[in-house]
């Protein structure tokens, strides 16, 4: 069964489908092996909050969408994953607020980096970074510490969805505001981020999207005082509440697919 194929009134339409993205883009040498791993772990973290946008998500998707208005240089780091599930919003997301695109890989190689450069052209992205490996971020002697010198070295602003706790460490060593979008409230990625998402890329990407068409016309004060009023921990502490006080009651009757 593709993609196409899944019946939409298939009570795991939106999970099932997720899953043949991830395969496609394994297919096509965009994701790892390991990016199968990776979504598996999100699923899980999305079932446990109801694979809803919590209005706790949904505050921190705004503040997001203020901070990069805001922000002289913003840049959306892409891997595997991200580009198998969301090319199109991921690239609409970069227009809407005036950010660079920029490949960034663990698992990396030069053809994985040209593929998923092309896979986004073919979305609608006209410039994509990460070739280039002219610039660096200190303290990470991985593959995703080599970046682009102008993109994210010398990014203001950076978008890290679907990333590890190392890097998002290492980008908050460097002075920069991260924008990190997660299902697992207490991973180190979430919990490093100026403004920490819990919510599935599915549905946060075209959210901060939307936020930041709202915001077109705002303030430069009225977008301070969005971010100055946004707090980090209490959105930390609303996703885990909502994790552990949660309830299949309403699930139980619902049948999977292998």
């Amino acid at each position: 069964m593709t993609e196409t194929e899944i019946p939409e009134d298939h009570p795991r339409y939106a999970s099932l489908v997720t899953r043949h993205r991830i395969e496609a883009g394994v297919e096509k040498g965009i994701t790892s092996k390991q990016g199968l791993i990776a979504q598996g772990r999100g699923e899980a973290f999305d079932y446990l909050l109801g694979e809803r946008t919590l209005p706790s998500a949904d505050a921190a998707a705004r503040a997001a969408a203020a901070a990069l208005r805001l922000a002289d240089h913003p840049v959306i780091s892409v891997n595997g994953n991200v580009a198998a599930l969301a090319p199109s919003e991921t690239v609409d997301f970069a227009e809407a607020v005036g950010a660079d695109l920029e490949v960034n890989l663990f698992n990396h190689t030069d053809e994985r980096v040209r593929r998923i450069a092309d896979h986004l052209r073919d979305h609608g992205a006209d410039e994509v970074k990460g070739l280039a490996g002219d610039g660096e971020i200190p303290g990470l002697d991985h593959a995703r510490g080599v970046v682009d010198a102008d993109g994210i070295e010398s990014a203001d602003v950076v978008v890290v969805p679907l990333e590890d706790g190392d890097r998002a460490a290492a980008l908050d060593a460097m002075g920069k505001t991260e924008i990190v979008i997660d299902l697992n409230p207490g991973s180190r990625s979430p919990r490093t981020a100026d403004v920490p998402i819990i919510d599935n890329l599915l549905r946060a990407v075209p959210n901060v999207t939307d936020h930041a068409r709202d915001l077109a016309d705002a303030t430069p004060a009225e977008l301070e005082r969005i971010v100055d009023e946004f707090d980090p921990d209490a959105a930390l502490d609303a996703a885990e509440a909502a994790i552990r006080d949660g309830s299949f009651a309403d699930e139980a009757d619902e049948t999977d697919a292998e």
